[in-house]
């Protein structure tokens, strides 16, 4: 993709990224809005076949959906999805979703199908229209799910992808494989085993060979930038070491940013109200990131053109900002929580809890205390366990040799039946079900429940005061935003 000064890849790496957030919070209307105020606008890559099988089933409102697909550059397999899952007019306000394919290490056609198309539908709308970069984010925890679901999103001319929770040290080879028309490997964790002894493969010869776009084969895709979410300079310093695991740059993300956070380093301790206590060990030394000669933007209470300013003295690119862009008009998170969230912000009464046992992946959350949502006691406890969806289930090996999958926040039962130990179980919130209601997705179960949500967002939202005197009432436009974090660029050079 090109602009009018050359490729876009060449050019000056942005000032502002914007956070891949959630599932579906990071939308590409968000994406879109940032890319063209002169930002980096990122997709989340979290989710995207349930995304879109579900949003097919409410009858594609706007027909945005259909408009992607039809440039899909395999008309077959985007018409295969839109069979499978499009009702015209929308499903009835009571009908349960039909289900996704729940993601596994050797997936088939129709979920490989369904990866490749929402990675491409999502990437192609937020790039629609404009030679601006566009970036997509994946959790590194995902493995299965990756590589299908990064082809896609390559199909439609990414031009950075962004990982973290983990070590995303294969990313690198990944892309380059793709872009050179090989297949790509991934290797899986299994659950209480050492090296990783699984892959997922992703080879989109035979899926795609059948297939001929409008002017013949499909190319290989091009090669996107990949920036890895970082907690640590001995992290980054890791991957910069090898030039198979080496990223085009970092975002430094601090305990105070939202979703998942690295967990403290060294022993454990949890504070009186039981959230981890993070401390000098924690702090990331930024001359030695520097010394990586790679770039990298701050993360973690930056929404403020001072903090642009300071992270630019410290020598960093730039800053990453979540939590400003989720409550924007073009974030994916429901109407009603972007105003349950600003209105306990103003107030001064929104409690943002690190909660180190929430999450299955073993990483600390950001949870916000919302009425109605998981984090009350009630709703929790209240809500009948089920793994349904799958993102976070993760291999383990029975004794016989085969491969199941299990997750801590399913049902007790089935979790011990699996091998799991009953005591990982407990506080567990189902992320999957949880973080898609909060985009307004939520399933509907046969009781007349919907699933409720869970809502994360970052740990410090002083920036709130000041950015609604910038910009406006919550939501504001997310365009304003960039705009208002960009008036701090001079002060920092």
């Amino acid at each position: 993709m090109q602009d009018s000064d050359g490729p876009v890849q060449a050019a000056r790496p942005p000032l502002v990224v914007q956070g891949g957030m959630g599932v579906g919070v990071s939308g590409w209307g968000l994406a879109r809005a940032v890319s063209l105020a002169g930002g980096l606008g990122v997709v989340s890559g979290v989710g995207l076949d349930t995304l879109v099988a579900r949003r097919l089933q409410l009858g594609d409102r706007g027909g945005h959906l259909r408009r992607a697909l039809a440039a899909f550059p395999h008309p077959e397999v985007a018409g295969r999805v839109l069979q499978r899952y499009f009702v015209a007019g929308g499903i009835g306000a009571r009908q349960a979703f039909a289900a996704a394919p729940m993601p596994v290490i050797a997936p088939g056609r129709r979920a490989a199908e369904l990866a490749l198309v929402a990675n491409f539908a999502e990437v192609f709308l937020a790039k629609e229209g404009h030679d601006r970069p566009v970036g997509v984010n994946y959790m590194e925890k995902l493995q299965m799910s990756t590589p299908a679901s990064l082809y896609g999103a390559m199909l439609a001319g990414v031009d950075y992808v962004l990982m973290g929770a983990g070590i995303p040290a294969r990313i690198p080879t990944l892309l380059d494989d793709f872009a050179k028309g090989s297949r790509g490997e991934l290797p899986v964790d299994v659950a209480g085993e050492g090296e990783p002894a699984l892959t997922a493969r992703f080879d989109p010869g035979p899926l795609l060979a059948p297939g001929v776009a409008a002017g013949g084969p499909v190319s290989p895709p091009a090669r996107p930038r990949f920036i890895a979410v970082v907690s640590s300079h001995l992290l980054a310093a890791y991957l910069a070491r090898d030039v198979r695991t080496r990223p085009d740059g970092f975002v430094v993300e601090g305990p105070t940013a939202g979703g998942h956070n690295a967990p403290p380093r060294g022993q454990l301790v949890l504070d009186a109200s039981g959230e981890p206590v993070y401390g000098p060990r924690d702090e990331v030394d930024l001359t030695k990131m520097s010394a990586l000669r790679l770039p990298f933007w701050l993360a973690g209470g930056c929404a403020s053109p001072d903090a642009l300013a300071g992270a630019l003295r410290a020598g960093a690119a730039g800053v990453q900002v979540g939590s400003a862009f989720a409550l924007s008009e073009e974030s994916g998170l429901a109407p009603e929580v972007k105003r349950l969230l600003a209105e306990a912000a103003e107030a001064g009464t929104l409690r943002v809890r690190t909660d180190p046992r929430a999450s299955p992946t073993g990483f600390p959350l950001k949870v916000a205390e919302l009425p109605g949502t998981t984090s009350d006691a009630g709703v929790r406890d209240g809500r009948r366990r089920v793994c349904d969806v799958g993102y976070l289930r993760v291999p383990f090996r029975s004794p016989e040799g085969r491969i199941g999958y299990r997750c801590p926040a399913e049902p007790v039962g089935a979790h011990v039946r699996k091998g799991g130990q009953a005591e990982d179980t407990t506080g567990r919130i189902c992320l999957c079900n949880g973080l898609i209601a909060a985009v307004g997705l939520g399933q509907r179960r046969r009781s007349g429940s919907v699933e409720p949500a869970v809502v994360t967002i970052g740990g410090d939202l002083r920036f709130l005061a000041s950015m609604v005197d910038a910009v406006g009432p919550v939501p504001y436009p997310a365009g304003d935003v960039v705009r208002y974090l960009l008036t701090g660029a001079a002060a920092g050079r």
